[in-house]
């Protein structure tokens, strides 16, 4: 099933913040994790990647290093700062009361009545 692209955007930042609160990964290494965890519902491009990552940067949410890889290759990766942890949480939280008035909505408001 093809999903639309605006369902999509909403939620990426906050999919790289929990990636990010697992480990330090380099942009690569989302872009694949992230696919595959999704079943490729989130096949993003370098192209969408790196300019959320530059985002997050700027509101000090992630910070970037480089470090050598295996071989010679130097590779940048991002780490989750406490500010952007805090930033996840509260990210987390909005999803959850989004995704359960979607819900609501969907079922006839059967969940409403149970509150």
């Amino acid at each position: 099933m093809q999903i639309d692209k605006s369902l999509l955007a909403g939620s990426t930042t906050t999919l790289i913040l929990k990636l990010l609160s697992e480990k330090d990964r380099y942009g690569y290494e989302m872009i694949e994790t992230l696919a595959a965890r999704s079943d490729h519902t989130f096949d993003l491009k370098a192209g969408t990647l790196y300019p959320i990552l530059h985002t997050l940067e700027k509101n000090s949410w992630v910070e970037s290093y480089e470090q050598k890889a295996a071989g010679e290759r130097v590779r940048k990766y991002y780490h989750l700062t406490e500010k952007g942890a805090k930033a996840l949480d509260e990210k987390q939280r909005e999803w959850q009361a989004y995704s359960d008035a979607v819900n609501r909505v969907l079922k006839g408001g059967a969940c409403h009545a149970a509150g």
